[in-house]
C-alpha cells in the first residue's frame, strides 16, 4: 500500500483485518506513547516498559484479523500491556517499593485498569498541551506543577517577580482549557485537568 498520512476518512480498522502494514504504524502511532507511558508507570523500568509495548504490538498484529472495532484494539493493547507488567513483576526475586506497590495495585483487576487508562490518557493530553505553551509559559507552568516548586521558588530561581510568575501561571491554565474546549474534549478531561490544576 502507498504511504498514507493519518486522515480523517479511511478505513484503518479494514485496512488492519486486510493486513496492511500501515495501519498497523497508524494504531502504534496512536496509542504506543500512552501505553509506554502505564507500563513505565507500573515498572520502573523504561527497557523493559518499550520492550512490552513492543510486544503488545506484535501480538495484536498476529490477531490483525480478530478485531471489530478499534476500541476492542485499544482494549486488547491496554489489558495485554498489564498482563505483560503483572508477569513482569511476578518473576522478579526484588522489587522496589514502587514495582511491590503497583503489583498489588494490579492484581486487583479490571476497575484498577481503567483507573490507570484514563489517568494515563488524562496526562498524555495534558503533557501535548504543556509542551504546546510558549517556552517561558511552559519553564514556569512545569516548575509549578511537575517539579512542585513554589511561586516565591521559581521566581527567585528564573530572576522574575512573584507577580509575573502568577501571571504566567494564569495565562498558562487559560490557555490549556481554551484548548482543550476549542478541540471538544470531554467534560470529564477539562475535570481531570481543573483537579490536576488543585491538586
Amino acid at each position: 500500500m502507498a504511504e498514507k498520512e493519518i486522515h480523517i476518512g479511511y478505513d484503518w480498522m479494514e485496512a488492519f483485518r486486510n493486513g496492511e502494514e500501515q495501519a498497523l504504524a497508524y494504531f502504534f502511532k496512536l496509542h504506543s506513547k500512552s501505553l509506554a507511558y502505564f507500563a513505565g508507570r507500573m515498572l520502573d523500568d523504561k527497557t523493559e516498559a518499550d520492550d512490552i509495548v513492543s510486544r503488545c504490538f506484535l501480538k495484536l498484529w498476529q490477531k490483525h484479523t480478530d478485531f471489530d472495532s478499534e476500541q476492542n484494539i485499544k482494549a486488547f493493547l491496554y489489558i495485554s500491556c498489564r498482563n505483560a507488567c503483572l508477569d513482569y513483576l511476578a518473576s522478579l526475586k526484588v522489587r522496589t517499593a514502587g514495582q511491590q506497590r503497583y503489583m498489588e495495585h494490579l492484581q486487583h483487576g479490571e476497575e484498577t485498569l481503567l483507573y490507570d487508562v484514563i489517568q494515563t490518557e488524562v496526562l498524555d493530553r495534558l503533557n501535548k498541551e504543556i509542551e504546546a505553551l510558549p517556552e517561558k509559559m511552559k519553564v514556569i507552568f512545569k516548575m509549578l506543577y511537575v517539579e512542585g516548586k513554589s511561586t516565591s521558588e521559581i521566581a527567585e530561581e528564573l530572576g522574575l517577580s512573584i507577580q509575573t510568575v502568577r501571571n504566567q501561571k494564569t495565562k498558562a491554565v487559560d490557555m490549556i482549557k481554551n484548548s482543550l474546549l476549542k478541540k471538544g474534549v470531554s467534560d470529564a478531561m477539562q475535570l481531570a485537568f481543573l483537579l490536576f490544576m488543585h491538586k
